[in-house]
C-alpha cells in the first residue's frame, strides 16, 4: 500500500521533468553571451525583416539621433527650445567665464567652450533635456592634475596646450567606450562615490574661492584643505575688505534668488538669470568705481572673435603625452558618470530613455572637436541642465540656441565682459557648489547601508584632505573590493516551508517557516566560479554539519540535501569539482543530493562533465524543490522497507 502511494508521488513529481538534452552550438552560446554584456539593450532588434536601405538608414539614425527628431520638428517646439536656448546661455556665460577662471585658463576659454560643443551634441546627443557646458568639477581636477608638472604661472601656453591635449584624449577614451559598448566601465562610478567626489570637489572648490572673495593674487595650486588654510592666511595681508563686501552681497543676491525658486517653482527663471545679473551689474560697478585700482580685482581683456583652430597646439611629446592621457582619462570618466548620470535622472521624470553607449559617443565626439577648437572638456553638467529641464525645452536644439546666443557674444559682446570682478565669478561658483554637498543624502546612505556611507565618505575624506585622484581612486577601490566580496563570499540559504508546504523561504526571514525532517533545503544565489567555490564547499558541509546535529537531537538522520540551483546563472570548472567534492563528502556519510531547478547554462556544463549522468544520476535533478523533497521522501520510504525486509 505504502508502496504504491510513494511510487505515485514519484511519477507526480517527475511529470514535469529538467530538460537534460538542451545543447547550444558554441557559437550561439558565446553570441548569446556577448550580445547580453555588450548589447542588453539590443538596439538593432527589428532590423533583420528590413530592406538593405532601411537598415543602413536605421543604423545611421541610430548613431546620428539628430536624423530622428528633425524631420519631425515644428515651430512649437522651437518656441519652446528658443526660451530654454536662451535661458541656459545666460547661465552659460558667466559659469564658462568662472570654471575657466577655476581651472587656471583665460576665461575666454570657457566661452568657447560653451560654442563648439552644444552644436555636435545637438546632432549625436540621444538626451533631450541635457545642457552642455563646461563643469566645476572636471576643471579643477584637471587643473591639479596638470599643474603638477606644468605650473600655469612658468608655461601658459604649454599649460593650455595640455587642456587641449587632454580634451582629445578624453574625447578619444569616451569614442573608443561608446563604440565598443564598455559602458559598464562607467558603472565603477557608485552613486556613493559620485555623491562622495562631488561633495568634497565642492568643499575644496569652495575654500579656493576665498582667493576671489578676499581679493587675494597668490594662492597655493594645491587642492588639499590643509593647503588650502594655509595659503589662505600665508597671504593675508593680501586680503582686501572691498572685495569682500561685494562678494558678501552677490552671495546674499544669488541665495535669494535660488530659495525663490524653492518657494516658487515657476519662478525658476530668476534663479537661473541671476549670475548673469551678477555679471552685468558686477561689471557696472567696477567699470564706475574703477574697481581694480580700489581692491576689487577684474578678469581683464577677452579677445572678439570666435573660437580659433587649436589642432596644431595639440602636445604628444614623449614628455607630456602620459601626463595628457592622465588627465584626460581621470576627467573623462567622471565627465561621463556625471553626464549620463544627469541626462538618466531627467529623462526618467518625462518617461523617457536615453542610450549610454551613444551618450558616450556624442560626448567623445564634442570633445575631439572642441580640443580642434580651442575648448577644454565639457559634459552635461547638473545645474545647467536642470536649467534647461525646467524652462520647457523639447530637443537638443536648445543647444544649438545656446550656442549661437554664445557666438554672438564672442563676436559682438566678448570685450565688454573685461570688467567682471573676479569676486564675482567666486560668489557665482561658491553658490553653485553648495548644492553639490548633500548632507541629506549622506545622512540617507548611513540610514540605509553603512557600506555604501563609507564609501561615500573616503571619497569625500580623500578629496578634502589628500588630493581628487586619491579621493575617486581610494573610494572606486573600495566599491571594486565590496563587488569581489559580493562574488568570492555569496550569500547561501536554508529554506524551509511555508504555506503547506508548496513554498520554500529563506528560514531567517521567515522563522515560522516549517524544517522538512531528513532534508536540509539550500539556495545558491550567485554564479559559481573558482573565486567562490571554496567557501561555497566548505559553507555547504557547515550547513550539512549543523544539519545533521540538529537531527540527532530528535533521534533521527539527514538523509537528504536539496541544493536550489535557480540563482546560479553560471558555474565554471572549478565550481563543477567543488559539487564532485561535496558529493563524495555526503556520499560517505549515506546522505544522498538533488539539484533543483539548474538554468540551461549551467546544466549543459553539469552534463558535458559527466556530473549528472555518472555522479548523481539524472533521476536527482529536479524543476522545484517541492518534487525534490518528495523523491527524497520517497527514497528513504524505500530504504525503510528494506531494512524492515531484511529484518
Amino acid at each position: 500500500m505504502g508502496t504504491a502511494a510513494g511510487d505515485g508521488l514519484v511519477e507526480a513529481a517527475a511529470e514535469h521533468k529538467v530538460n537534460l538534452s538542451a545543447r547550444r552550438p558554441f557559437v550561439e552560446a558565446l553570441r548569446t553571451g556577448l550580445a547580453e554584456t555588450f548589447f542588453p539593450d539590443d538596439p538593432f532588434r527589428g532590423f533583420g525583416s528590413r530592406p538593405p536601405a532601411a537598415r543602413a538608414w536605421g543604423a545611421l539614425k541610430y548613431f546620428v539621433p539628430a536624423l530622428e527628431w528633425a524631420p519631425r520638428y515644428t515651430l512649437d517646439k522651437f518656441k519652446y527650445d528658443l526660451l530654454a536656448g536662451v535661458t541656459i546661455a545666460s547661465l552659460a556665460i558667466p559659469q564658462g567665464i568662472s570654471y575657466a577662471k577655476l581651472a587656471n585658463l583665460p576665461p575666454i576659454i570657457g566661452l568657447y567652450s560653451s560654442f563648439v560643443p552644444p552644436l555636435l551634441y545637438a546632432v549625436f546627443g540621444s538626451s533631450n533635456n541635457l545642457a552642455v557646458g563646461t563643469v566645476a568639477a572636471a576643471s579643477l581636477l584637471l587643473a591639479s592634475i596638470i599643474e603638477e608638472e606644468v605650473p600655469p604661472e612658468d608655461n601658459p601656453q604649454l599649460y593650455l596646450q595640455l587642456f587641449y591635449t587632454a580634451a582629445f584624449f578624453t574625447g578619444v577614451i569616451q569614442t573608443a567606450l561608446g563604440v565598443f559598448r564598455l559602458g559598464l566601465i562607467v558603472d565603477f562610478l557608485s552613486r556613493s562615490t559620485i555623491t562622495g567626489f562631488m561633495g568634497g570637489t565642492a568643499a575644496i572648490i569652495i575654500m579656493q574661492q576665498l582667493k576671489g572673495m578676499l581679493g587675494m593674487k597668490h594662492f597655493t595650486p594645491k587642492t588639499d584643505l590643509i593647503s588650502v588654510i594655509h595659503s589662505i592666511f600665508q597671504y593675508r595681508h593680501e586680503w582686501k575688505w572691498q572685495s569682500a563686501v561685494l562678494g558678501i552681497c552677490f552671495l546674499l543676491f544669488l541665495l535669494s534668488s535660488k530659495h525663490l525658486r524653492k518657494k516658487k517653482p515657476n519662478l525658476f527663471w530668476v534663479s537661473a538669470i541671476a549670475p548673469f545679473m551678477v555679471v552685468i551689474i558686477g561689471g557696472i560697478f567696477a567699470f564706475l568705481v574703477k574697481g581694480n585700482e580700489h581692491g576689487i580685482p577684474i578678469v581683464g581683456d577677452l579677445k572678439k572673435g570666435i573660437n580659433p583652430l587649436s589642432i596644431s597646439q595639440l602636445t604628444f611629446t614623449d614628455k607630456h603625452v602620459n601626463l595628457a592621457v592622465k588627465a584626460g582619462f581621470f576627467s573623462g570618466i567622471l565627465a561621463l558618470a556625471e553626464g549620463i548620470a544627469v541626462g538618466r535622472s531627467l529623462a526618467l521624470i518625462k518617461n523617457e530613455q536615453i542610450d549610454g553607449n551613444k551618450e558616450m559617443i556624442a560626448f567623445g565626439i564634442m570633445n575631439i572637436a572642441g580640443s580642434f577648437t580651442s575648448c577644454y572638456l565639457t559634459t552635461g553638467p547638473f545645474s545647467k541642465s536642470a536649467v534647461n529641464f525646467h524652462a520647457g525645452c523639447r530637443t537638443p536644439m536648445s543647444n544649438v540656441v545656446m550656442s549661437v546666443c554664445i557666438m554672438l557674444v564672442l563676436l559682438f559682446l566678448a570685450p565688454l565682459f573685461k570688467y567682471t570682478p573676479l569676486v564675482a565669478l567666486s560668489a557665482i561658483i561658491v553658490v553653485a557648489m553648495i548644492g553639490l554637498i548633500k548632507v541629506k543624502e549622506f545622512c540617507h546612505l548611513y540610514r540605509v547601508d553603512k557600506f555604501d556611507f563609507c564609501i561615500c565618505m573616503v571619497a569625500f575624506i580623500g578629496v578634502v584632505f589628500f588630493t581628487m585622484v586619491i579621493g575617486l581612486g581610494a573610494s572606486v577601490g573600495l566599491s571594486v573590493i565590496r563587488a569581489l566580496l559580493h562574488v568570492a563570499r555569496p550569500n547561501t540559504f536554508k529554506l524551509g516551508s511555508i504555506a503547506g508546504g508548496d513554498v520554500f523561504r529563506d528560514v531567517k526571514h521567515y522563522p515560522h517557516a516549517r524544517n522538512i525532517p531528513n532534508v536540509l533545503i539550500l539556495q545558491l544565489g550567485s554564479p559559481i566560479y573558482f573565486v567562490n567555490a571554496g567557501y561555497l564547499r566548505e559553507r555547504i558541509l557547515r550547513w550539512v554539519e549543523e544539519e545533521e546535529n540538529a537531527c540527532k537531537i530528535d533521534g533521527q538522520d539527514l538523509q537528504c540535501v536539496v541544493l536550489d540551483l535557480g540563482g546560479v546563472s553560471s558555474i565554471d570548472n572549478t565550481g563543477i569539482g567543488m559539487l564532485v567534492e561535496v558529493h563524495k563528502n555526503l556520499d560517505r556519510r549515506g546522505i544522498r543530493i538533488a539539484l533543483t531547478n539548474p538554468r540551461l547554462g549551467v546544466i549543459e556544463k553539469l552534463m558535458l562533465s559527466g556530473y549528472i549522468k555518472d555522479t548523481i544520476g539524472e533521476e536527482w535533478v529536479f524543476l522545484t524543490v517541492k518534487d525534490a523533497i518528495t523523491a527524497c521522501r520517497y527514497a528513504l520510504q524505500r530504504s525503510r522497507s528494506k531494512d524492515d525486509g531484511e529484518v
